[in-house]
């Protein structure tokens, strides 16, 4: 799964170092406001004026190494809960044309982004895998021959979906050196899965696990959703027990958004009766960790053993800057600027704006992002640590900065004094801001809660189509 819309009220002031508009109690009283898997997200994204060239923008990126990742825009049906770009669009021809796109736009990117290496590569949507074998193997071919990815040093990750896994897909992701497969189920009961509008049935996701399993991937990751329609303790505890029973390394599992712009409305839940997604969460918290999972964030639970195999990765910071995104849809982060293709949600807008990137013969410059001040560089790097149980390091954000976060920020200390963080020594001696359990149970409310002013009116005032 991929990044959820969000929409909250008035946010809080940069200039003057105080979150002085909304409390954190506040926020905390509602525990679900928004899932902010980056920052900022890609409705503060708006037209850049004028187009930025892509050469001088990476040769001032400065990581040791980057990120690679393809967007397939691609799904067999559109899921009730999902507001991706992506486009349920089955036919040959035209994932022919969009692959085609997508190796022209690599030969023009690859001599800019090739003065570092990759240590991350992977290929999401959408469902790669509903390409055909010539396609999927297509896009393994342009991520080595073309950019450059040395599958023996790179993490390779690629989504698929039940409906899709076949034997000779999954011989070719075991041929090109893929460690790490993910699977979104989101349940196992079918009268959840059709109320959310995912046409699969438990006999079919079942099948899929007994293939994927035999092929012994390094790491399986399956993503499971709690607060379905009709969804109870009972049932989602079920569904949790199926996954556990696949072993998988890794298990994703996330609340139930709902927006305006997706096919289940919001009203469509709060007619189900109350909230109970945080008692979901914890039952699952607690079976997981039961179970030897160590919680990573708010819906990442991972086994400790869990790796890329006999591979030696090069490393990566979770910061993820020098974000190299091929296709449309996909996101590029460098530290001073964030760019992508322009965000739709509807049918005739994300097939539009699919047909004007395949349509087009140069992809050298940014004209759709937005340009990180050095605020919004601080608040992007504070979430992207805290979030996660690694943890703000306090002497990071110093080192990469030159001033100290809990000056910068006071109200930072709202979070201990809720108990929601904690301040820890990490095995090196410095002093790190973490999350306590609790914490991360409320970490969509405490990311809302980060967003700056300036980016908050950006997102309420982008306008969907």
């Amino acid at each position: 799964m991929d990044d959820q819309s969000q929409h909250t009220t008035a946010g809080h002031s940069a200039q003057s170092g105080s979150n002085t508009a909304v409390g954190l109690r506040e926020m905390l009283a509602s525990p679900y406001r928004s899932y902010l898997y980056s920052y900022p997200h890609k409705t503060a994204y708006r037209e850049l004026n004028p187009p930025l060239p892509l050469g001088p923008l990476w040769e001032r990126e400065n990581t040791d190494t980057y990120f690679l990742y393809m967007h397939i825009p691609f799904c067999a049906a559109r899921c009730g809960f999902c507001n991706l770009f992506t486009l349920p669009d089955r036919r040959d021809d035209t994932h022919v044309r969009y692959v085609d796109a997508l190796e022209r736009q690599a030969k023009q990117w690859a001599p800019l982004t090739s003065r570092r290496p990759y240590s991350r590569f992977a290929i999401g949507g959408g469902t790669p895998t509903l390409l055909n074998e010539i396609q999927l193997n297509r896009l393994f071919d342009i991520a080595e021959q073309v950019m450059g990815l040395d599958p023996t040093q790179a993490s390779i990750s690629v989504e698929t979906s039940p409906d899709t896994v076949t034997e000779s897909k999954l011989e070719i992701m075991k041929e090109r050196s893929v460690d790490r497969v993910s699977m979104g189920i989101q349940s196992f009961i079918e009268a959840e899965a059709s109320a959310i509008y995912r046409p699969q049935k438990p006999q079919e996701v079942e099948r899929a696990l007994e293939k994927l399993t035999r092929y012994e991937f390094p790491l399986l990751n399956l993503d499971l959703i709690y607060g379905l329609p009709g969804q109870t303790v009972d049932s989602w505890l079920y569904s949790l027990e199926r996954v556990l029973s696949y072993e998988p390394g890794e298990i994703f599992i996330y609340p139930l958004y709902t927006r305006e712009n997706t096919i289940v409305k919001p009203d469509d839940i709060q007619r189900q009766g109350p909230d109970i997604r945080m008692e979901l969460y914890k039952a699952a918290r607690e079976t997981l960790k039961s179970r030897g999972y160590v919680q990573y964030s708010m819906r990442r639970f991972a086994k400790e053993q869990s790796s890329s195999g006999s591979k030696e990765l090069l490393p990566y910071s979770c910061q993820e800057e020098g974000m190299v995104g091929l296709g449309c849809g996909a996101r590029s982060y460098t530290s001073e600027v964030h760019y992508a293709s322009k965000y739709g949600v509807s049918y005739k807008a994300t097939q539009s704006i699919i047909a004007d990137y395949v349509a087009t013969e140069r992809y050298d410059v940014a004209d759709y992002g937005i340009l990180l001040s050095r605020e919004e560089q601080k608040r992007r790097f504070i979430l992207k640590a805290l979030l996660h149980r690694e943890g703000l390091a306090l002497s990071d954000y110093d080192q990469r900065f030159g001033t100290e976060v809990l000056s910068d920020y006071g109200w930072l200390n709202e979070l201990l004094s809720e108990g929601m963080a904690q301040l820890e020594q990490d095995d090196k001696g410095n002093q790190v801001l973490r999350l306590t359990e609790e914490g991360l149970g409320y970490s969509d409310a405490i990311g809302d809660w980060l967003i700056s002013a300036e980016v908050r009116e950006q997102m309420e005032g982008f306008v969907f189509s």
